[in-house]
């Protein structure tokens, strides 16, 4: 009797620790300033629930969310799809009260801002504007609030796809490992550009001998990731459905492997979307939209070399934006046409997802950003 309480109450304070501390943070197309465009949930780490905590209003497309890196800020891509506008928005969220209070937005230095990243130091936030083609630079001040804009690269070239690639769209902005160097997937030129980041200069942005990878022609690179022993990258392809596989190395990246996001059968149509390792290195995932909208999973041999292993479904439509939990234990989907959230439970050995815990419905829902605060 007295081993059971001892357990029961080793267990609650586990449950208290490790379940209530781990938020998630939704965001969305919405045009509607009264609609709830931006919720928070807590994410029970023991059974996969999403409980509501807050959201925030009066904000218009946050399509991309970032998390700074102490976890008392949000930055949001907002104003997205919005002809001849775009802008980045900072909130504070305090985990006591769970209140998530808007600061202040600059301008994103272009049309359709669809990417952002807060340096390691807290100090930076850098977008990508993908109508405009452009990356652009902000400071964080130290109450949270984004400076007025510090740099911006304007790029004009296109690839060979006459429709989608006549000129730059920059898909995402993505620091490297060591956060010295930030990569620029560009879906319209077909190539993935590089800068050296340089935290302590007022323009941080410095320009490199290797200014950028060629990708395939017609690959429309995407999103990017980097393994947890920085030494390889991987760039999801939204064109071609595939995945690139690249040595890195100081800034530069030397491709040794292309494979396909979806099964053989599939031969048009891609639409793969984003990418995230679990933080052991075994196992990576990536979502496809279209005709499958799933996930998926493929192990990672030493060298870096990728195996497929499977799909899940994410029960939905178009999964957007996914993401892992620091612990890598959860994988949370957005579907964004059918609007809803879906939670899976990763198994740590094989790799695969089990769908888990309750469904959160939001409308137009695109981005997921998890955070242990």
């Amino acid at each position: 009797m007295k081993l059971k309480f001892i357990t029961t109450i080793i267990f609650l304070i586990s449950y208290t620790i490790f379940s209530q501390n781990t938020y998630v943070f939704l965001g969305s197309y919405n045009r509607d300033k009264t609609a709830e465009s931006i919720q928070v949930y807590q994410l029970d780490t023991i059974n996969g629930n999403l409980t509501k905590v807050t959201s925030a209003k009066n904000t218009i497309n946050p399509s991309y969310l970032t998390v700074s890196p102490n976890g008392k800020y949000l930055y949001a891509c907002t104003d997205t799809r919005t002809p001849n506008a775009g802008s980045v928005s900072s909130f504070e969220f305090n985990t006591k009260n769970k209140n998530l209070t808007f600061l202040n937005k600059q301008s994103s230095g272009g049309e359709n801002p669809v990417y952002l990243s807060v340096h390691k130091s807290g100090k930076w936030l850098v977008n990508g504007n993908y109508t405009a083609g452009s990356v652009s630079v902000h400071p964080i001040l130290e109450n949270g609030q984004i400076d007025s804009l510090a740099q911006n690269f304007q790029y004009t070239d296109g690839s060979v796809n006459k429709e989608r690639q006549t000129k730059s769209h920059v898909h995402s902005t993505v620091f490297s490992p060591q956060n010295d160097y930030l990569f620029l997937p560009d879906l319209g030129a077909d190539k993935i550009r590089c800068y050296r980041f340089d935290e302590n200069q007022k323009q941080p942005l410095v320009e490199t001998k290797v200014p950028f990878t060629k990708t395939d022609l017609e690959a429309g690179p995407r999103h990017f990731t980097f393994h947890p022993n920085q030494k390889f990258g991987y760039c999801i392809e939204e064109m071609s459905g595939s995945i690139s596989v690249y040595q890195y190395k100081n800034g530069t990246l030397k491709k040794i492997q292309r494979i396909n996001t979806h099964p053989d059968t599939i031969i048009s149509g891609f639409e793969s979307s984003d990418i995230h390792i679990s933080p052991d290195g075994k196992f990576l995932y990536a979502s496809n939209r279209g005709k499958e909208n799933n996930i998926a999973i493929f192990s990672i041999a030493k060298n870096g070399l990728l195996k497929n292993i499977g799909y899940q479904s994410t029960f939905g439509n178009h999964p957007r934006v996914f993401a892992l939990d620091e612990s890598g234990n959860f994988l949370i989907a957005t579907n964004m046409n059918s609007g809803n959230v879906t939670v899976f439970k990763r198994n740590s050995k094989t790799g695969l997802l089990d769908k888990v815990g309750n469904e959160v419905k939001m409308e137009n829902v695109t981005c997921v950003q998890i955070k242990k605060i």
